[in-house]
């Protein structure tokens, strides 16, 4: 299997840019699919929150860099989106360091594997906290300002199983239909005000902890790389393709600019045509 990526490149700040000015927190965006879309954003202009969890000095120098390549203004914030209290707080913080949040990507996410009869409870409500109520509490606490300057872009990373179901994932598949729920009811509630609401609903995503999957699952299971790829992760992705971070902080840079002004309330599928089943 073959991947094409491609890496936005830096541009200087003397450059137009279809973001300069506008900040963006993108939560889970220490690696993975929220870093492709911080770097995505950070092209095109935009300062950035950053949030989620890794070595401090990991984590600096991912900040460091992403600043001194895009000419953009960096933070992080380390809020555990399991409390409240620690989102509104990184709101408040994304407010004070760099202004306003005009882009607000919620894209953190945790997952567990279980029977809905042996599924511990504490891990149903860890994931129905991080996947979902995280983001309603960072959305209640960006709305006001977004509606008061009359614009505003909320990004929710769902998943393909915030459209269908798989066996096993109680939790997950419960948090991501919710969160495109609430995608739904935020983009009728902002829809008069220059906020968009949208949910973009990946399959799978090569990213390292899917690399480590690979390797994981073909060791456990005495079976072959390819056979872990096709017959296992991508058995429900007709293209046999795996998304990348790029293809998705692309999509979420068309949905901040100009074209995406009359897309709001949907659920955009990345998934190689899974749920067209």
């Amino acid at each position: 299997m073959t991947l094409q990526t491609f890496e936005p490149q830096p541009t200087q700040s003397s450059m137009a840019r279809r973001l300069q000015g506008r900040t963006a927190l993108v939560t889970g965006s220490t690696s993975g699919i929220g870093l492709g879309v911080a770097k995505a954003l950070a092209a095109e202009g935009a300062d950035i929150v950053l949030n989620g969890l890794g070595l401090p000095s990991a984590i600096e120098a991912t900040r460091a860099t992403l600043a001194d390549a895009h000419a953009v203004r960096v933070e992080h914030s380390a809020a555990d989106l399991s409390d409240p209290g620690a989102v509104r707080e990184m709101m408040t913080f994304a407010r004070d360091k760099l202004g306003p949040v005009d882009i607000l990507v919620n894209n953190a996410g945790i997952q567990f594997v279980s029977p809905v009869e042996e599924f511990p409870e504490a891990k149903w409500d860890a994931i129905l906290a991080i996947n979902l109520s995280s983001s309603f509490h960072a959305i209640k606490a960006a709305l006001p300002d977004m509606k008061s300057r009359g614009w505003g872009r909320i990004i929710n990373v769902a998943s393909a199983h915030g459209l269908v179901a798989s066996p096993f994932k109680s939790a997950y598949v419960a948090a991501k239909h919710g969160l495109v729920g609430l995608t739904k009811t935020v983009a009728l509630e902002a829809a008069t005000a220059g906020v968009t609401c949208n949910a973009i609903c990946p399959g799978y995503v090569w990213t390292p902890l899917v690399e480590k999957q690979i390797e994981d699952q073909a060791h456990a299971h005495k079976i072959s790389r390819e056979a872990v790829i096709n017959d296992v992760l991508l058995a429900a992705q007709p293209n046999k393709q795996f998304a990348t971070v790029e293809q998705i902080g692309a999509l979420v840079v068309f949905l901040c600019g100009n074209a995406g002004d009359c897309i709001t309330g949907s659920a955009l599928s990345v998934d190689g045509g899974w749920t067209a089943h």
